[in-house]
């Protein structure tokens, strides 16, 4: 890709896409340009990733190709103010602030623009995140392919409809969340077994990657590979009809409802 990426924000979704686009080789390291308020984290990842870094945001947005916007949804608008009067014409501007919705990044830059809302998810911190990417109707498909590079280079991603965004931050960029409370109750459940805890995180853990891994790269039904663990009369169908009667599935589909309906609410 011979195109300027900037970055506005180096928080830790920020690092994760600048280092994974750096190990990718998808674009120069040179290529790649980053501006935050923080100084130390901005000399840090320069001096881990080989990038250009800059105090100013307009300075980033005068030269990006694509701009990514990783900032926090409390001083969108703020930032999107500074910046909109730098931009190029036909910079791609990508957002990743929880409940600003297409509309509303246009409406602030006050022209219509080429958009990309994305949900990522903080695994892309070790390289396996998950993005939902939502273009507007300006972004072409070699643009729109461009951006799932981008995405790609440290995790997986899907193009989905706006309309469920909703649906794509309770599944994915909430869900880490759900999985890490599910990880540290396999663990306590192994530590009342008397298993010391650092095994008990490393053998959930590792359950936990397995069986996502295996529902990815074998295409089975969830349910189809959860009857192949239970034997009849053993030991684990015994532990889920425990699970059905606490009404484990029930509670994470409630959870989840919960989530999306609050994410309906931030986009008001």
């Amino acid at each position: 890709m011979e195109k300027i990426i900037g970055f506005i924000g180096c928080g830790n979704m920020g690092k994760a896409m600048i280092g994974g686009l750096v190990k990718s080789k998808l674009v120069e390291s040179d290529s790649i340009i980053v501006s935050d308020k923080n100084k130390t984290s901005l000399e840090l990842v320069q001096e881990e990733c080989g990038i250009k870094i800059a105090m100013n945001n307009r300075e980033v947005s005068k030269v990006a190709d694509i701009l990514i916007l990783s900032i926090k949804p409390n001083i969108y608008t703020m930032i999107i103010d500074e910046i909109k009067d730098y931009v190029k014409d036909e910079v791609i501007i990508v957002t990743i602030a929880a409940g600003k919705a297409i509309n509303d990044t246009e409406a602030r830059f006050a022209r219509k623009l080429k958009v990309v809302r994305v949900m990522p998810n903080t695994p892309a911190l070790v390289g396996e995140g998950m993005a939902a990417i939502c273009p507007n109707e300006k972004v072409s498909e070699e643009e729109i392919k461009e951006v799932i590079s981008i995405f790609e280079s440290f995790g997986k991603a899907e193009i989905v409809e706006e309309k469920l965004i909703d649906a794509v931050t309770a599944v994915s960029g909430s869900s880490p969340a759900y999985v890490f409370m599910f990880i540290e109750a396999l663990a306590d459940g192994a530590v009342l077994e008397g298993m010391p805890r650092n095994k008990a995180y490393k053998m959930a853990a590792q359950a936990v990657l397995g069986s996502a891994k295996m529902v990815l790269e074998t295409g089975r039904h969830p349910g189809e590979l959860k009857d192949m663990v239970c034997s009849p009369g053993g030991t684990t169908i015994e532990a889920v009809s425990e699970l059905e009667e606490k009404g484990f599935r029930a509670a994470v589909i409630s959870a989840m409802r919960k989530c999306a309906d609050k994410s309906r609410k931030m986009s008001k």
